[in-house]
């Protein structure tokens, strides 16, 4: 089965797509991750200087 000029790059085009969805996903996750942490930390830290008052 032959191809068509026109659909030759639509597989790559596609996985592209794909790829930079994920990769933005990822990001995203990252900052949430980052934020989530450093909001536990910061609770965490004045928590202990609380008790060691």
């Amino acid at each position: 089965m032959r191809r068509t000029r026109n659909e030759r790059g639509e597989g790559v085009i596609s996985t592209a797509i794909a790829v930079l969805i994920i990769a933005f996903l990822g990001v995203a996750m990252w900052v949430g991750f980052k934020t989530i942490f450093d909001d536990a930390a910061s609770t965490t830290r004045t928590q202990i200087q609380q008790v060691g008052r």
